[in-house]
């Protein structure tokens, strides 16, 4: 082998190897930034998919805000309907026992008050009190149940009270006290059944 020829095959392998080398060095290189990339990737997708997942809990929270702001609102209108309703009902319901206090069936349930009180006080003082606008009817009252009755001075609409002093004992007949009753424990019911 002369020396060119030498020197050629030595350029040849040197070649060869610096290639070599230089394509392990490149897919070396290749194989970091192509793992660097999957990683990226998969990172990328990860923070995607949190994001995403945020921004979903983020709509829900709001969505249900909203639905609890919308759902108070609806029963605050609710509430204020059924109380315009309920004092409505009760107005009537005030007209009607008014119209109720002219009938004689009025006058027979005032006689029938002041006899169940008589007869519950027993031998206890008791003092019957009738409402002011029943004044005009004192001397039938008192004609028919043979008691003495005392005009009261708080209005209490009609019917009657009792008070059986010795024993602590009112007995009350009022129209205000049922009416204030009923008003108390009115309650509207929704279609399944639930205030």
């Amino acid at each position: 082998m002369t020396l060119e020829e030498k020197i050629a095959h030595l350029q040849s392998s040197s070649m060869e190897q610096a290639r070599a080398e230089g394509n392990a060095i490149i897919d070396s290189h290749r194989e970091r930034l192509e793992k660097e990339l999957a990683d990226h990737k998969k990172e990328s997708m990860h923070q995607s998919k949190l994001r995403i997942m945020e921004e979903k809990t983020k709509a829900k929270l709001a969505l249900n805000q909203a639905r609890a702001k919308f759902q108070l609102e609806q029963r605050r209108r609710r509430g204020k309907v059924q109380q315009e309703l309920k004092d409505k009902i009760f107005d009537e319901a005030k007209q009607l026992v008014a119209e109720y206090m002219k009938t004689e069936a009025y006058d027979e349930f005032l006689v029938k008050c002041i006899r169940q009180a008589e007869k519950y006080a027993g031998d206890e003082l008791v003092t019957i009190y009738i409402n002011g606008s029943d004044e005009a009817k004192r001397e039938e009252l008192e004609e028919l149940t043979g008691v003495s009755l005392t005009v009261s001075e708080e209005d209490f609409i009609g019917g009657v009270r009792a008070v059986i002093s010795s024993r602590n004992i009112l007995i009350d007949h009022s129209f205000r006290t049922q009416l204030r009753d009923e008003y108390e424990k009115f309650l509207f019911l929704g279609g399944d059944g639930v205030a």
